[in-house]
This record gives structure tokens, sequence and C-alpha cells, in this order.
């Protein structure tokens, strides 16, 4: 990629398997070079420049250079570079394990840690230094040898079969097939836009644009049954044995390090600090939401009645997991009159992209310019230069993938191409960040659609890039997103709420056909419907979060067993039959392990910020976007969550907007 202040070559139209695989091996002996020589220092000789500095400078090496070789396996479409990239991948989090547990470093920088001499240093090196000790202990290298051994082989195995279960989830491919009738209740245009059989049925993958469509708007229960089914038995074979044989090996280390389970062992590093406290959250969170869900319940029943007695069906009298999403998207029809077929008229990609873009670069004073021709890894794919509006300085970069693929990530999500940091010789690197998602693709009669929950995952997701790009710190560790994991998601939670705000929808929308602005009475039934399903949707995801904090809990579970049984006592709702959603549940193998909850408890403080600063001055007042670049997004990781919310609220942080968000009365 020849554009000025990118790091490292991006250029992966010229990349090929042998070229991934040998810079990574040059990569690593590199690395290993690096720190063999951090490690052969005189522990009496230890200084702040030939330790701590050059460990630093080993962290900037191999972040800025992996990301190339790793990349690739998210989004290229040759299998045989997408296998070099997994292979790539694997190779660098074994390299991972071996560095991380290097006893002779782990004693040099404890060794500069007891000196004592730290008045010169920054209250950043000083965390940089706090942080690598006590990683270290958490690495057990306090520890006996041979106890470290066990840990090491440990970790290695359990990166192996992370790298594999996400690789399976991007190699699924399954394909059904319906007749027309069977897809009834889906917009015309959508089922002329599924490939045909020679048999004249219409074949459907489990990608987002044909999941959701036919889960929300078909008419057909056999047919949200079957897709369903299908969608939740996705890799079931195979990443079933691997997530259970990861929670074990979670265990076992955490066994080895003196923790009661594997999720104390996580939240000892979160905003939350026990496990205790998360399981007290979900629980408490739940009984407050289980009395709106009861009032949902009832109006979605009397929606399915009403429906099965048009269709000329039996009657069941309960929500199947397969009628869940298709009610909920009922309800917004029908009590809200929100309909998202007919709101999707409104939200073609181009005019979202340019509102959201106009809307981020006004909020936080920044200027966003295209690159014009950059070298990139597919033709769909856009580039843009950041930078601040009023000193011109550069920030970074970012991209946008926003089309599915075969081969490609299948969910929406950010990857760090480039850690914003200083470089060796002390200049500043500039942050490079990719957006990747799987909006439906434009076709010669009609442009990218859509539908308003897309609209609100692009702003979400694209809060993630500017926290990225916008982060200021010295070290690679505290670069952009690299905070408690606990808070990673507030800062694009929080930005998420302009899409239901007037002046912001009224700037990302226009009709396809002939631009003209979303209607005034659609607005208000859209911004109305913010409530429509926050029982079930909150409760779901509590159901979720439990699921993953009761696994790491026990050390052994049998996954569908303990899915079906945590999401069936906190909704009510049965699983499909014979399904497993743990076997997709991604994040479980992709480091949300213990930490999904974090959505939900970074939501908490996401609706305080914007409730108590954007709301009360201004949700497009810059002074206050401003103060969230330099209190929330800025210090990346290098101030403690609580502190940034402090720093930024002039208070403590409150439960009181996040629970009134919900539609949950708080008595002060």
């Amino acid at each position: 990629m020849v554009v000025a202040g990118v790091q490292g070559n991006y250029d992966f139209r010229k990349y090929t398997p042998e070229f991934v695989l040998n810079e990574t091996d040059k990569l690593i002996k590199r690395v290993q070079q690096e720190s063999d020589a951090v490690g052969a220092v005189r522990l009496q000789d230890v200084t702040y420049e030939n330790t701590i500095k050059a460990l630093a400078d080993i962290e900037y090496n191999l972040d800025t250079w992996r990301m190339p070789l790793v990349f690739p396996q998210h989004v290229s479409t040759d299998k045989s570079l997408r296998d070099a990239s997994t292979e790539a991948a694997q190779k660098l989090e074994a390299f991972d394990v071996d560095l991380s547990m290097r006893k002779d470093i782990f004693d040099r920088v404890t060794a500069f840690q007891e000196k004592g001499d730290k008045k010169d240093l920054s209250p950043e090196a000083i965390r940089f230094v706090e942080r690598i000790v006590k990683v270290g202990k958490r690495n057990g290298l306090h520890l006996p040898s041979p106890v470290q051994d066990q840990i090491k082989e440990i970790k290695k195995r359990m990166a192996d079969l992370s790298i594999t279960f996400q690789c399976n989830l991007n190699e699924e491919n399954t394909i059904l097939e319906f007749t027309d009738a069977e897809l009834a209740g889906l917009p015309q245009d959508f089922i002329d836009s599924l490939e045909k059989t020679e048999l004249g049925k219409r074949r459907v993958t489990l990608k987002y644009p044909h999941f959701f469509p036919i889960v929300r708007k078909c008419r057909v229960p056999e047919t949200r049954l079957k897709i369903e089914t299908s969608y939740h038995s996705r890799c079931i074979e195979e990443n079933t044995p691997i997530l259970e044989e990861l929670i074990e090996l979670r265990q076992k280390q955490a066994d080895l390090l003196g923790y009661p389970t594997h999720a104390s062992f996580i939240t000892e590093m979160r905003m939350s600090k026990t496990a205790e406290e998360v399981s007290n959250f979900l629980t408490r969170l739940a009984a407050k939401l289980q009395p709106l869900w009861e009032q949902e319940k009832q109006l979605m029943l009397r929606l399915k009645k009403e429906e099965c007695e048009e269709l000329g069906i039996p009657f069941d009298n309960k929500i199947n997991y397969w009628d869940a999403r298709y009610l909920m998207a009922l309800v917004e029809e029908k009590r809200y009159s929100v309909d998202q077929n007919e709101l999707k008229q409104y939200f073609p990609l181009h005019v979202v992209t340019k509102g959201l873009l106009d809307i981020y670069q006004e909020l936080l004073s920044l200027k966003f310019e295209e690159v014009a021709s950059p070298d990139t890894w597919h033709d769909d794919v856009r580039m843009f230069s950041v930078s601040d509006a009023v000193s011109g300085e550069k920030l970074g970069y970012f991209f946008l993938d926003l089309f599915p693929r075969e081969g490609k990530y299948g969910h929406a999500a950010i990857f760090k191409l480039q850690p914003g940091c200083l470089k060796p010789d002390g200049s500043r690197q500039l942050a490079v960040a990719a957006m990747v998602a799987n909006f439906t693709k434009p076709t010669k009669d009609k442009p990218s659609l859509l539908d308003h929950k897309e609209v609100e995952t692009y702003f979400h997701e694209f809060g993630h890039v500017m926290h990225d790009v916008c982060a200021r710190t010295d070290f690679c560790m505290f670069s952009g997103t690299n905070v408690e994991s606990d808070f990673l998601e507030a800062p694009s939670q929080m930005l998420e709420n302009w899409v239901w705000e007037t002046q912001p929808l009224l700037r990302m929308s226009g009709h396809y056909k002939d631009g003209s602005p979303l209607p005034d009475k659609l607005v208000s039934k859209l911004t109305e419907s913010k409530l429509a399903n926050a029982g079930i949707f909150n409760l779901r995801q509590i159901a979720l979060a439990t699921f993953d904090l009761n696994i790491h809990l026990t050390g052994k579970a049998n996954t569908q067993q303990v899915f079906d049984q945590v999401f069936t006592e906190i909704t009510g709702i049965p699983c499909v039959p014979n399904t497993n959603m743990a076997a997709s549940f991604g994040h479980l193998a992709g480091g949300y392990d213990s930490r999904y909850y974090g959505y939900l408890w970074s939501e908490v403080y996401s609706m305080d910020m914007f409730q108590s600063r954007f709301m009360k001055e201004g949700i497009m007042n810059p002074e206050v976007g401003m103060e969230y670049r330099k209190y929330i997004l800025q210090p990346g990781g290098s101030v403690d969550a609580l502190d940034m919310l402090k720093n930024f609220l002039g208070r403590e942080p409150e439960e009181t907007a996040f629970l009134e968000s919900k539609g949950i009365k708080v008595v002060k």
C-alpha cells in the first residue's frame, strides 16, 4: 500500500501463500532475536532503555507487522491465501505463548521495578511496567518451571483451538432451498434477488443478508424453523468439541494459577473485578426486565393468534424459538407502525455512509478524505484518511469492507491493522483500522438498502474505528480499543444513540428512488419504537452472558445442555431441538470468554454518558464531542476506564439512565 504514514506491506493483491508464510517466519525470527537480547541483560544492569523501552519496541514490531499476515484469513477471496493466513496466525499465536512465558524477561522487568527508580517515567510508562509484571504473574512466571511448562502447553493448545473454531465458521457455506410459496411474507424484490435452482427453488445461505430478512418477515413457520435449525447447527460437529475442550483447558489453567474458576481469572483484570459481581449484575437486571417481558409476551401471543387465524393454522399459545424474531418484527410493525421493509427504502448504503461520516466528522471535529485508488484486498473496499479538523494533524486511516463474500468473516467487526502509538525512533505511527461487515450488495436495479438495525450496527462498529484512530497513546499495549473488555463496547454503544434521534436520522437517510426525506411520521414511529421488545432483547443478552459465565464457573460443560437450560430459564423460550447455538458463538473462542456480559455492563456507562452530557448539552455539540474525544477515546487503555468515565461525567457513573432506556422506572 503506497500511502504516506502507513507502515507495512498492505498490498494484499500481491500476497501469495508463500509470501505470507515466509514473512511470518522472518517476523518471528526477528522478534525472537530482539527478545533474546533483553533476556541476556544482566539483572544488575537493567535500565529503562535496555529493558522497558526494548520490550515496548518489540511489542510495536510484532503488532505492526503481524496484521497484514493474519488479516487475509478474514477477507481474502483466495482460499489458499486464507489457509496460509490462518496458518500464519497459528504460528504467531504459538510464538505469542512462547514470548509470554519468557521468565528471563519477566525477571528483568521485576528487577527494574524493584529498583524503584521511576521518577523520570511517565504515568503511562509506569502503567506499562506494572502491566507486564501483572500479566507475567497471570502467566505463572513466578511459579516453578514444571507448572510454567504445563501452562505454556495449555496456552498453545487453546490458541490453536480458537483459530480453528473461527476458521470453521468463516468457511461455513450451507445452502438451503425454498419455493417462493415457502418464502411468503418476504418482499418480492428480495425473493427475486435469490439465485434460482434448475427446479425453480430459491437458494438461501445462512449469511446475515439472507438469514435476518427470512426470520423476521417470512410468514411460513416451517420455513423459519428450518432456517433457524440450520443456523444454530452451524459447525455443530466440528466446534462443539472444540469449545468444550477450551472450557476444560481454561479451568485447568486457572487451577494451576491458583484461581477458583476461569471466570474469576478473567474478571480480575476487568471493571467488574469478580465473577460474583458479574453474576449479581446479570441476576439483578434479569429480575427488573422480567415484568417488561411478561407484558411483551402477551402482545406477541395476541399477534400470533391473529395471524394463525388469518392463515388458517393451529395456534399453540406459545412463543417458539423460530417465532421470536418474527413476532418482534410484528410488534414493531403493528404496535409502532414500523415496517423495516418500508424503512430500508430510505436507507441506501451510500446515503447512510455519507451521513454517518458527516456526523462523526462534525461531532468529533475530524476531517475524512477518501484515498483515490488505494491498494486493497477487494474492489469493494474503500479507504479514508482521518485528520484533526482544527489543527490538520493526520491521525490515521480506515477501510470500509461492507459486503459479504464467500470465505469472508461472517459478522460485523473492526480489525486493528496498525496500532497508533510511538515508533522505536520516537515518532508517532498512525492508526489504521478496517471495518468489515456483511450488508446486502447493490444490484443493477437497486442500491444496497439497510434496515434500521443495520444502520445501528454501522454506527456502532464505526465507533470502534474512531476509538482506534483517535487514541493517542505512547505504548502499543494501550493503543485504541485496548481497554478493559467490559468497557470496550461503551464508546461505540454510546454512539448508537444517534440513529434514534431525529436530526441525525434525517442526515443519513433519503429514499433510494428520489432522495425524498424520511417522512416525519416514520421518524416519529421509529424513535417511539426504541423501547419495542426491550424486555426480550435484553433478556436474550443476559441469557448469553449467563451461559458464558456458567460454563466458565464449572470448568466442564455439555454446552448444548447448559445453553438450552439457561436460555429457557431466563427467557421462557425453549431452544430449537437438536441444535447448539454455542458451536457458532464465535465470541467464546474469540477473546470474549467470561466476558460476554461486557456488552450489557458497558451499556450502563454508554447510556450515562449519552444522557448526562449529550442529551443535556446537545447531541451535535462539538464541545462535548471534543471532551468525549479527550477523556474517552484519546486515552486508549492508558487510564482506568472508571477514571475516564469520572473525568467525562464529572462524577461517579450511575445505572439510572441505562434502566430508564429499557423502560424500567427508577424510583429515586
